[in-house]
């Protein structure tokens, strides 16, 4: 029961869509209708602005630390706490109160995993940092960033800093962001991926 309470917790955190209030609260604007269509953070920076989408930043991220913290209040389970993470990045992808449709949980998943190992994850922000600065293009620094901290975390687990559960959430996890990045995998090797800076026109501009 302590699982499944982290896991319904999780998903229901999850499932807050900040994107989609910050959109509303910014003139009405749903960000599902522009751009790549998500509730995220990238998405809704392009669509947004930087003021207006930093809400999203944290409110994305701080839903999936919440997940993981959360779970400590009734139990010690491992397993509770990675299940919760996951479980909020699913909410995030399939939101309960937005009709299912929102982001791909890079900023939920970096949340939550930062709740179970912060030091793991303070390896990979300066690998994401330095990928988003040579390259500028946000889909390419989450789809590494995913994959590292599967890397990172499955080490970690190896050499006893950490439960295993909290590798299997990160695998898993960062296996499910790459794949949510299909089109983005297309755009890029295409050459029509666009980088960071670049704004999306809506009705209201």
């Amino acid at each position: 029961m302590d699982i499944v309470a982290a896991a319904v917790i999780g998903y229901l955190l999850g499932s807050i869509p900040v994107g989609l209030i910050a959109g509303r609260l910014a003139g009405g604007v749903d960000v599902r209708d522009y751009g790549s269509g998500k509730t995220g953070f990238t998405n809704s920076l392009r669509v947004l602005g930087l003021r207006r989408s930093l809400p999203v930043f944290i409110g994305d991220y701080g839903k999936g630390l919440a997940s993981t913290l959360l779970p400590l209040l009734w139990t010690d389970d491992p397993w509770a706490r990675a299940l919760g993470g996951l479980a909020a990045v699913c909410g995030h992808v399939w939101p309960l109160f937005a009709g299912f449709r929102g982001g791909r949980g890079v900023l939920t998943g970096a949340g939550a995993l930062s709740g179970l190992s912060p030091l793991a994850v303070l390896i990979v922000i300066p690998i994401a940092g330095a990928t988003l600065k040579l390259t500028r293009y946000m889909s390419l620094t989450s789809i590494s960033a995913a994959a590292i901290a599967g890397a990172i975390f499955a080490a970690f687990a190896a050499a006893d800093l950490h439960p295993w559960p909290f590798a299997f959430v990160a695998i898993a996890g960062g296996s499910l962001t790459i794949v949510l990045h299909h089109d983005n995998i297309r755009r890029l090797l295409a050459g029509t991926e666009r980088r960071v800076g670049e704004r999306v026109e809506t009705q209201e501009a």
